[in-house]
């Protein structure tokens, strides 16, 4: 471990979660930005924080910040990522990682012209129960996975000017929710060749609900469904000649697991025992990526995620969403 001093950028409820998951780590957490003092000042106070800026710009130019944890809503990722790579932070976005495929490859050029890491925030892939899941498949327990399957359904905030439902904040279901399906679904199966999408849209024109089938690489299928009217199972399923895996609820949270047999027998059952929410993995990861030098990444490498969201891209034209000012960004 390198030992990276952490600056926070933007202090909601995500932030949080971070924090405390840093702390619990034992990470180098120094800095925290906010578009106020009074923010900034409770924020590190709760998480004793010893730098509290009152803009963003003064923690991008925190010279005892290495890296940055950007929180802040999707639509203003690039914005926020492109002033930390500019003054020479090394970065990780939440997800999704930007609006769309344009400024996530503009990060991606950007960081790569800087020597930076710029990575995204998509926490589930570095959580215990996937790293076992990764194994299994590699060790091949799973036979020829045939199907895979995933769920991000939840009774959200129906007001047209939250967030969610504002198209001029990036609102829909797919960026808040189906990123998580998408993205693991590429992790198990990698890119699609073929995507299929249906949305339903509320009044605002954002989406509430979005399902997809895709095709992979040797003819596996995956299903998708996203929806933020509705809380579901949200479970996930990797179906293959020899085995399968169910993924309890939560499924991209740490969670458990069984590997079971065509028969029905239950040949592992994984059950994690994760302190907080778990967001610490993908800061040592981080961390990790530096210290290697490798900046193109590996679990999540930044052409992976910038691909994601070529894909997000393609599913949203298909259902009708476009975001104000934005061209069409099919490839």
């Amino acid at each position: 471990m390198t030992g990276l001093r952490w600056g926070i950028l933007a202090t909601g409820g995500i932030a949080g979660a971070f924090a405390s998951d840093l702390r619990t780590a034992g990470l180098d957490l120094v800095a925290v930005g906010s578009r106020s003092q009074e923010s900034a000042d409770a924020f590190a106070a709760r998480f004793d924080i010893p730098h509290a800026h009152a803009s963003y710009e003064a923690l991008v130019a925190d010279p005892d910040v290495d890296i940055i944890y950007v929180s802040t809503p999707h639509p203003m990722h690039h914005e926020n990522a492109r002033l930390a790579l500019e003054h020479g932070k090394h970065v990780l976005v939440e997800k999704a990682f930007t609006l769309n495929q344009t400024e996530a490859a503009d990060l991606q050029a950007l960081a790569a012209g800087r020597g930076l890491l710029v990575t995204e925030a998509m926490w589930t892939r570095y959580l215990p129960h996937m790293v076992r899941i990764r194994e299994l498949i590699a060790e091949g327990a799973l036979g020829e996975i045939r199907t895979v399957s995933a769920d991000h359904t939840q009774l959200l905030p129906t007001d047209p000017a939250h967030r969610l439902n504002a198209l001029e904040l990036g609102g829909g279901a797919l960026l808040d929710l189906g990123i998580y399906p998408i993205s693991f679904i590429w992790d198990i199966l990698g890119a699609p060749t073929s995507i299929r999408a249906v949305g339903r849209l509320v009044e605002t024109g954002a989406d509430s609900e979005v399902a997809t089938v895709m095709t992979h690489e040797g003819g596996a299928v995956s299903t998708s469904l996203s929806s933020s009217r509705g809380a579901g199972p949200n479970a996930a399923s990797i179906v293959g000649t020899a085995a399968r895996i169910d993924i309890d609820r939560v499924w991209y949270a740490p969670t458990t697991f069984r590997l079971v047999l065509p028969d029905g027998t239950v040949a592992e059952e994984y059950v994690t025992d994760i302190t907080g929410r778990g967001m610490q993995f993908e800061a040592i990861a981080a961390e990790r990526l530096v210290a290697e030098g490798n900046l193109a990444g590996d679990i999540l490498p930044i052409a992976e995620s910038v691909a994601i969201m070529g894909a997000l891209d393609e599913i949203r034209a298909q259902i009708g969403v476009r975001y104000p000012g934005e061209e069409d960004h099919r490839g």
